[in-house]
């Protein structure tokens, strides 16, 4: 079974960058992501659309190279996290998280007996069709699975504290888009509301020895991030980085009337 040491980096204090994959699902996806320095990708099943075959398809893609895989799944149900482990992801990030008890059902669901609730599986994609001892191979899973849990609305931030003290949640993630709309400004990310929200979530991960995580539009939101702790970034989405490097070369071409 394929280990997951960028797990193991980023709870001894290292930073780790990825790709937000969300439209492009192609075979060379995560080879292109892996040329350009990516260490782990996240493909997204909340919005983008793709189900569970276009997701395995990508996790068999990454298997020989040094990336990581990772899946944020639709929603906090049993059949979303399973499925996505089933299938090969090494990490599970789960939206709208926003309360200690859906915290605590979302790590039984990643975790096998006596840790958790997670049903067997085995000769499957999780375990690489591999033979070997089950009480080996379900170890090794539970430990390598790196769980993400998104505080994005102002639920989530009100229990954030308890979220985070919940064992075996790896990571704390924001959603900005959400969690500023969700309080009531939509897109101001430099209002107060804003960002007091941000500081409170950056604490309570802190507190706890959680890694800080985000999706990235660019390389000055993740710096200004990264400020405040956070030490995980999501750059994307797939379609905004081709969209916005395509613009830019249009508009030089067209600069001076060209």
């Amino acid at each position: 079974m394929r280990p997951n040491p960028l797990k193991k980096r980023l709870l001894d204090g290292a930073s780790a960058y990825g790709l937000f994959a969300f439209e492009f699902f192609t075979p060379g996806l995560a080879q292109i992501a892996n040329e350009a320095g990516a260490e782990c990708v996240l493909f997204d099943m909340e919005h983008s659309g793709a189900g569970i075959d276009a997701i395995k398809q990508q996790l068999a893609y990454c298997r020989g190279l040094d990336i990581v895989p990772f899946v944020r799944v639709p929603t906090h149900q049993y059949h979303f996290v399973a499925r996505a482990l089933d299938a090969g992801a090494l990490g599970i990030m789960v939206p709208m998280v926003e309360t200690a008890q859906q915290a605590r059902d979302i790590v039984s669901w990643t975790r096998y007996p006596p840790r958790g609730r997670r049903g067997a599986v085995l000769g499957a994609a999780h375990d690489d069709y591999s033979g070997g001892s089950m009480k080996e191979k379900f170890a090794l899973a539970n430990e390598r699975c790196f769980l993400m849990l998104q505080v994005e609305t102002e639920v989530g931030v009100e229990n954030v504290e308890e979220i985070a003290a919940v064992p075996d949640v790896d990571c704390i993630c924001i959603g900005y888009a959400d969690l500023s709309n969700f309080l009531g400004v939509p897109g101001e990310l430099k209002h107060p509301k804003y960002l007091g929200a941000v500081k409170r979530i950056a604490a309570a991960a802190n507190k706890h020895g959680r890694v800080l995580a985000t999706a990235a539009p660019d390389e000055i939101f993740a710096k200004e991030y990264a400020a405040l702790g956070f030490r995980m970034f999501f750059f994307g989405t797939d379609a905004h980085l081709l969209q916005s490097a395509l613009a830019r070369r249009i508009a030089a071409m067209r600069e001076g009337g060209r």
